[in-house]
């Protein structure tokens, strides 16, 4: 299942070479959000790996970009104990406004309907 998240662009980490076959690259969004008289900030970390780690090179922080994600979970275990991670595994990064769809209309502003055609068997 993919998800999408926009923010801010606030921090960018190095690729890390894990192994022979595996390397991760890990970015922060700044998530803000107003409800009432209240501002709510959110960090919200996410995961680039392999082929994909190249994908933040051509943003800068503060850029304003638009996430497409998946969720991602996975058992570990060492020494008798059990550890679960979840981890936000981004496959797709645009700048916001970019390949996103026209914004649906303002509430006040009229829709118009398409016209009935004039040969309708009723």
């Amino acid at each position: 299942m993919s998800f999408e998240l926009s923010g801010t662009l606030y921090e960018i980490g190095e690729t890390q070479q894990i192994s022979d076959k595996f390397s991760k690259r890990e970015f922060i969004i700044e998530k803000k959000e107003n409800t009432g008289n209240f501002e709510f900030v959110d960090h919200i970390k996410f995961q680039l790996t392999n082929d994909k780690c190249d994908l933040i090179d051509k943003f800068n922080t503060g850029d304003e970009l638009n996430i497409s994600f998946n969720i991602r979970g996975r058992k570990w275990e060492k020494n008798d104990k059990v550890s679960y991670f979840t981890n936000l595994e981004a496959w797709k990064i645009e700048k916001a406004g970019e390949g996103m769809p026209p914004a649906p209309p303002a509430p006040d502003e009229e829709i118009p309907l398409p016209e009935a055609p004039d040969d309708l068997p009723f």
